[in-house]
């Protein structure tokens, strides 16, 4: 199974906006927090979604894949079950380590970080990830993305840029991109990488769909605060994207702060504005 050759502009369904959400027009389909949800116990508007034709993703963000244990069979099995409960076309995660420990601590306690950590970029560091991409690959019923992520420090002796380290990730392991373009501004701000650069490098015939996500730049560090309207920074990195490549689809992330259902359909609208202008005469790469 694939990842559909289309998936249209969607944006990230959150209860508080649902009703806006099915209210909207011209939204194809929606991503959800995996760990929010249960299979049995679907909100009702979700179901109202999915029952009308509009697809859902589940987006995990939990499973930890950089980090140097195997991933969880628990958590895997609920992000399968939840992939068919919604009958999705593929699921997603994260380039990130979440947690550490266990039998490495006295206590015997893993440390949750709370947040998503970049992984190194090393052969070693990308030896563990493609096993645990692997692992994953195998409990899923449907294809899995990987989202590369936001970081706000850089490991000492990296051996790969971002695009490199990506590419050779999908090389090794077949795994789809799920490509952040506000995380690659955000990499520009804070960690000084050119975002065309990754975009140079990556395997664009491998990318499942786009985030674009708005932030905040304070006292010259970018917060990827997903609570502001994307702006011209991040729209221009989608735009260099789409000049490349159509992708099957982009998504709005919105987490925090949320505007009005008019405020949500003038990002969507700046989104498409874009993407219908960049993408004109790209071929689609498959």
């Amino acid at each position: 199974m694939d990842v559909p050759e289309k998936l249209g502009t969607g944006i990230g369904w959150r209860p508080e906006i649902a009703d806006d959400i099915a209210a909207l027009p011209g939204v194809d389909w929606v991503e959800v927090v995996a760990e929010n949800h249960c299979p049995g116990h679907l909100p009702e508007p979700l179901r109202r979604l999915r029952a009308g034709g509009v697809p859902v993703v589940p987006h995990g963000v939990s499973l930890g894949l950089g980090g140097a244990e195997r991933p969880d069979l628990a958590r895997l099995v609920a992000l399968a079950e939840l992939a068919e409960a919604l009958g999705s076309p593929l699921v997603t995660e994260h380039i990130a380590f979440v947690r550490s420990g266990g039998g490495l601590l006295p206590s015997h306690h893993r440390l949750e970080a709370g947040h998503l950590l970049p992984v190194p970029r090393t052969r070693d560091a990308l030896e563990v990830l493609c096993a645990n991409v692997r692992i994953a690959q195998e409990a899923l019923p449907v294809p899995l993305a990987l989202e590369n992520i936001a970081g706000y420090l850089a490991w000492p002796d990296e051996e790969f840029t971002e695009g490199q380290f990506l590419a050779e990730l999908v090389a090794r392991t077949g795994v789809r991109l799920l490509v952040d373009v506000a995380n690659l501004h955000t990499n520009h701000v804070n960690r000084g990488e050119d975002p065309s650069r990754a975009l140079d490098e990556l395997p664009l015939e491998a990318i499942a769909y786009v985030h674009v996500a708005g932030g905040q730049e304070r006292d010259g560090v970018w917060h990827d605060t997903h609570a502001h309207p994307v702006g011209p920074p991040v729209l221009d990195v989608l735009a260099d994207l789409y000049s490349r490549v159509t992708p099957p689809g982009v998504l709005l992330e919105r987490d925090d702060d949320f505007p009005t259902a008019d405020g949500l359909a003038t990002e969507l609208d700046a989104v498409r504005a874009v993407t219908a202008r960049a993408g004109r005469g790209v071929s689609h790469v498959r």
